[in-house]
């Protein structure tokens, strides 16, 4: 029920950029998303994150600094893409997996444990 909705919300989500002017071509997309993340790793989380340790709140601590880490993982996957684009390259058809514990997401296959969490393998899903 959940996923249904993640993905009809992921529709009017386009649907509103594409009436707004906001969906551009794949390379102003990316660059846009670069600029996303990269705020994310470097201003939203940290601030989050200090915030939740000097309010002690270890779980919300824990979850943002796994966010953080994901989001600078993003941001160099969205940098391979556009230095491919701009290098009049294809951007390569890669299988992504997913660590279900901690959102971190890899290429190729998933690893035998998470970089981040420390997750074993298992806790990966391939991404369609």
């Amino acid at each position: 029920m959940f996923k249904a909705a993640a993905e009809a919300e992921t529709i009017h989500a386009l649907n509103h950029l594409e009436i707004a002017g906001e969906v551009k071509t794949t390379a102003e997309n990316i660059e846009t998303a670069i600029s996303g993340e990269t705020f994310e790793f470097t201003a939203m989380y940290p601030d989050y994150l200090a915030k939740a340790k000097k309010g002690e709140y270890k779980q919300a601590a824990w979850s943002f600094d796994v966010a953080n880490k994901v989001e600078q993982i993003h941001a160099d996957l969205f940098s391979k893409a556009i230095k491919n684009l701009k290098e009049g390259k294809k951007i390569p058809d890669t299988d992504y997996f997913v660590c279900s514990v901690c959102g971190n997401t890899v290429e190729g296959e998933a690893p035998e444990k998470c970089s981040i969490c420390g997750a074993p393998k298992k806790k990966f899903f391939k991404v369609a």
